[in-house]
């Protein structure tokens, strides 16, 4: 699983990096973003099940998974 922000939807809650620290972080401007190191890791394991719990989190839905084109 990869993930993405929408930058436009967050509102600095704080709640994925809460959940999930190894991938999101919250930016200079205080917004959500995937750590750069993370941005194309295909997420497994635990870490992929601590994202999946940050999406489900989201107060806003800014946190998807990236949907692999076929």
């Amino acid at each position: 699983m990869k993930v993405k922000v929408n930058q436009d939807a967050c509102i600095s809650c704080g709640a994925c990096e809460a959940l999930c620290p190894e991938v999101f972080i919250l930016n200079d401007e205080g917004l959500s973003e995937v750590k750069e190191e993370k941005k194309d890791t295909n997420l497994e394991g635990e870490l992929k099940e601590q994202a999946q719990d940050a999406i489900d989190s989201c107060p806003t839905s800014a946190i998807s998974e990236v949907k692999e084109e076929q």
